[in-house]
């Protein structure tokens, strides 16, 4: 076995799969540790290589694409000391590094790994159900469902719609970025109706907008790969009338909703909340205006997520 293990975790390779497991240094991100261990399956990994420096290199891995929920999740959007497949490594270690990369390039040709993109899941994702705290409110995954409760501090009108439940059937993809500290975040779920409307986060009653901690937001990746481990795999989507859902799904399902729909529906959602005097008259005028300005900038790419 070829094991390198330093402050941030450690990495060990047995000939079949690399087992990394983060450390349990203060330094170590929130969300790597509340990930936990991940066991890479020899048969998911593209490459890896060790880029030695003055006082700490760098072991990098890079996994095939459609192989792991969390890169599909994130685009490769997490940063590097919340990623998992890079680890620091001191210079008086960088001999075990150099073995460790030789060990795993050596098995990936003896077994004549592909490096095109993975068909299936190869990785299976964080276990459920998983729930995450953020600065929007609260966000929970069962396995098949998703619900969102909003905060105090969430925009009036999400709280006024109440908890948003959301079927993993009904969803087309989920899209997230992170709080960087500078510009605020979100995680969206975007189903066959909303398809083709996008609010700003803020507005959005399917989608949290990250703008509290850093440290606390990032979670949500959990939720966001949770999710996406157990929607149809990309290699699934099909461009079904341009729906931008799986083939699969295509025949069991109508067919997507009229973006314009989709827009008279949410007006009169509001203009109810209006006439019920839960908003007044000049968030009312406020959030129209923002939805009518989203609806006239044109709906978003229907297509799956891909890995940056």
């Amino acid at each position: 076995m070829a094991e390198i293990i330093q402050r941030d975790g450690s990495w060990a390779f047995d000939g079949t799969a690399v087992r990394i497991t983060p450390g349990l240094h203060r330094s170590v991100p929130l969300f790597r540790q509340t990930y936990g261990e991940i066991v890479v399956p020899l048969e998911a990994v593209a490459g890896v290589g060790y880029e030695p420096e003055r006082r700490r290199g760098r072991l990098r891995m890079w996994l095939r694409e459609g192989a792991d929920p969390l890169l599909q999740a994130t685009g490769g959007r997490l940063p590097e000391g919340a990623d998992p497949y890079r680890l620091l490594v001191d210079a008086d270690r960088s001999g075990l590094a150099e073995y460790l990369v030789a060990e795993i390039r050596h098995a990936l040709l003896l077994d004549r790994v592909p490096q095109g993109p993975a068909p299936v899941y190869l990785l299976p994702g964080p276990p459920v159900p998983v729930s995450v705290r953020s600065s929007d409110g609260t966000v929970s995954f069962d396995g098949t469902r998703v619900r969102i409760d909003w905060a105090d501090t969430s925009d009036r009108v999400k709280r006024a719609t109440g908890p948003r439940i959301i079927a993993v059937g009904d969803l087309v993809r989920v899209e997230w970025l992170p709080n960087s500290g500078r510009e605020d975040g979100f995680l969206r779920f975007v189903t066959r109706e909303t398809v083709g409307a996008k609010p700003p986060a803020e507005k959005d009653p399917y989608a949290l907008d990250l703008w509290g901690g850093v440290q606390r937001d990032l979670l949500t990746a959990l939720v966001a790969t949770a999710v996406t481990a157990r929607m149809p795999h990309p290699s699934a989507w099909a461009d079904a009338g341009g729906a931008g859902r799986p083939q699969r799904w295509a025949a069991a399902v109508p067919a997507r909703a009229d973006p314009s729909d989709v827009l008279l529906r949410r007006l009169r959602e509001l203009g109810e909340l209006h006439r019920d005097g839960v908003l007044t008259d000049e968030e009312f005028a406020r959030t129209k205006s923002v939805m009518l300005r989203g609806f006239q900038e044109g709906p978003s790419s229907a297509g799956p997520v891909r890995c940056g």
